[in-house]
C-alpha cells in the first residue's frame, strides 16, 4: 500500500486513484456555476471582485500557466497532502455559492449567518479542520507547481515555524502571471504599514543557497502554513479585530515574541491578485477599521514603542479599540518576549525615531481654515480654505491636521502632497507613504515649505475670483505674501 512509501506524518491523509479523481471532477458543473453570476456586456467588469471579471471568465480554469482558481489547488497539489479544502462564505450576496462548490472534490463550505470578517471567518474554518497542518489562502490566489511540499517540510522539521511562499503577482486587468523577486521579505514602518523590502547586502552575502528559507519580520498575512496545534496554543487570532487589516502584524509579533519564527520559502510560489480597492464594504469605514485593528496590536504587543505608532497615526489616539484584557493575559501566560527583544533580534533594521513628537490642530489663515471636503461618491477629499468651524466647542474634524515627526501633514490616513514640483502645482490629499518626498513639509516661522521643491503652501484665486474660490497650491516663497502666512492652532 502507499503507506509503505510515505512519511508517517502523511499517512492519515485520504488517498484517491486518478480514475476516481476524474469521476469526482465530473460531479461539478463549472459552466453552470459561472453562468449564475457571469459578467454581462455593459456591466463594470471590476464591480463584483475588484479585478477584471471579463478576463477571468475568458481564461480556462485549468490553464497551463498559473491561474487564480480553486482548481489550481486540486490540480497542482499531490492528493495525499490534501485532507480537505474548507471555504468560508462570509455572508456573501450569493447563498447558493456553497451548494455548488461542495460538489468539488474534498471541498467543504461554511456560510456565516452574518458578516464576520477575515479573522473570525478564518478561525471558524480552522476550528473544524481535521488535518494537523493549516494552510491559509486568500480566495484570489492560485498555487504554482510543487508549492505545498516545501512548506510542509519546513513545518514538519519545526512545528513552531510559520512559513509562506514567495507571492507572485497576477495582474488584475490581464491575469498575466508575473514572477516576483525571490530575495524579498516583509517589513513595515511605525504606522504599521506593510511593505516588501530587499534583503540587505549582508543578508544576501550570507545566503549560500538560493533555496534557503528567508527569515521575515512579518508576513503579508494572506498565505501561510502553520501547525494547527501551534495555531491554537498561540491564541489563534484576535477575534475582536474587524473585517480586514492589521491581523498580520498581530500574528507576526505574537509568533516571534512567543517562541516561533516566520519564514519565506523560495521553493514555493503562489500567485495573488493585488487589487487596488476592496470589493466589499467596511461598516465602520476602511480607515477606521484599520486603525482599530492596528491600535489593538500596538497596545498589546509594542510596549513603550507604541508611542511611535501614535506619532505616525496621531488620529488613532482618540479612536476606540475595544477590550484587550484577554489578549494581554494571553501574552502574559505565554511568557512572551518584549517588543524591545523583537527589534533587537528580529528587526534591527527598523530605525527607532529620535523624536516622536507631533503637533495637532487647525491650520489657519486669518479667519479661514485649511479643510478637507469630500463630495458625495468621492473617494478622496479636496483641499479648501473655508471658514473655521467649531462643533460643541471643538474644531471640526475636517479642519484638524497633524504635523508628524516624519514631516508629513496628515488627516486620518491622507497626507498633503503635490502633483508636480513646479510653481502653481495644486496641493492634494493622497494616502500617506513614509519616505515619499512629495509629502514632506517643514514649518519655518509663519510659512509652510514643501521640502522637495522649496516652494511654499499658498492659496490662489480661481474661477470667478470670489474670496471663497481659493485653490491650495505651492508657489515661490515670499515673506510679504499674506496668502503664505499660516498659523497652527492647537486643538
Amino acid at each position: 500500500g502507499p503507506e509503505a512509501h510515505t512519511p508517517y506524518w502523511l499517512r492519515n491523509f485520504w488517498w484517491i486513484s486518478d480514475g476516481d479523481w476524474d469521476d469526482l471532477w465530473d460531479q461539478f458543473d463549472e459552466r453552470r456555476y459561472l453562468n449564475a453570476k457571469k459578467w454581462r456586456v455593459g456591466d463594470d467588469p471590476y464591480k463584483l471582485y475588484a479585478f477584471n471579471q471579463r478576463e477571468s471568465e475568458r481564461i480556462a480554469s485549468n490553464r497551463v500557466v498559473p491561474d487564480t482558481r480553486l482548481f489550481s489547488i486540486l490540480n497542482r497539489t499531490p492528493m495525499n497532502l490534501i485532507q480537505e479544502i474548507i471555504l468560508v462564505d462570509d455572508f456573501s450576496n450569493d447563498p447558493e455559492d456553497c451548494k455548488q462548490l461542495i460538489k468539488l472534490p474534498k471541498v467543504k463550505c461554511l456560510r456565516n449567518n452574518e458578516r464576520q470578517g477575515l479573522v473570525r471567518s478564518r478561525i471558524r474554518g480552522a476550528d473544524i479542520a481535521q488535518g494537523t497542518t493549516l494552510t491559509f489562502l486568500d480566495s484570489h490566489c492560485e498555487v504554482n507547481r510543487d508549492w505545498l511540499q516545501p512548506l510542509l517540510h519546513r513545518v514538519r522539521e519545526d512545528y513552531t515555524r510559520v512559513v509562506c511562499p514567495v507571492i507572485d503577482i497576477i495582474h488584475l486587468d490581464t491575469f498575466n502571471y508575473i514572477e516576483s523577486a525571490s530575495e524579498l521579505r516583509g517589513g513595515f514602518d511605525w504606522s504599521l504599514h506593510f511593505q516588501w523590502e530587499q534583503l540587505t547586502p549582508e543578508q544576501k552575502a550570507r545566503r549560500l543557497d538560493p533555496t534557503e528559507p528567508i527569515r521575515t519580520p512579518i508576513i503579508a498575512g494572506g498565505l501561510f502554513v502553520m501547525d494547527k496545534s501551534w495555531f491554537d496554543y498561540l491564541g489563534k487570532y484576535d477575534t475582536d479585530m474587524d473585517i480586514w487589516g492589521g491581523e498580520n502584524f498581530e500574528i507576526s509579533f505574537r509568533v516571534w515574541m512567543c517562541g516561533g519564527s516566520l519564514e519565506i520559502v523560495p521553493c514555493s510560489r503562489v500567485g495573488h491578485v493585488f487589487r487596488k480597492k476592496h470589493p466589499y464594504i467596511f461598516p465602520d469605514g476602511n480607515a477606521n477599521t484599520y486603525i482599530k485593528n492596528t491600535k489593538r496590536t500596538a497596545e498589546v504587543w509594542m510596549d513603550e514603542y507604541k508611542q511611535y505608532y501614535y506619532a505616525s497615526r496621531p488620529f488613532a489616539l482618540e479612536r476606540p479599540f475595544g477590550n484587550i484584557e484577554s489578549r494581554r493575559n494571553l501574552r502574559k501566560n505565554l511568557q512572551c518576549q518584549s517588543f524591545k527583544w523583537y527589534l533587537e533580534n528580529v528587526y534591527p533594521e527598523l530605525r527607532v525615531p529620535k523624536d516622536s513628537s507631533i503637533q495637532k490642530g487647525s491650520i489657519r489663515q486669518r479667519q479661514k481654515c485649511l479643510e478637507a471636503q469630500k463630495q458625495k461618491d468621492q473617494e478622496i477629499s479636496n483641499l479648501k480654505l473655508s471658514p473655521c468651524v467649531k462643533t460643541e466647542g471643538k474644531d471640526a474634524k475636517s479642519q484638524i491636521w497633524a504635523f508628524t515627526y516624519t514631516q508629513q501633514i496628515l488627516q486620518e490616513e491622507l497626507c498633503l502632497s503635490v502633483i508636480t514640483l513646479f510653481p502653481g502645482a495644486p496641493v492634494v490629499l493622497v494616502v500617506c507613504k513614509n519616505g515619499d518626498k512629495r509629502q514632506q513639509w517643514t514649518k519655518t516661522g509663519s510659512r509652510i515649505e514643501h521640502m522637495a521643491s522649496h516652494l511654499c503652501l499658498d492659496t490662489d484665486m480661481f474661477g470667478d475670483g470670489a474670496e471663497t474660490s481659493r485653490e491650495v497650491v505651492v508657489n515661490p516663497c515670499e515673506s510679504s505674501l499674506m496668502s503664505q502666512h499660516w498659523d497652527l492652532v492647537s486643538s
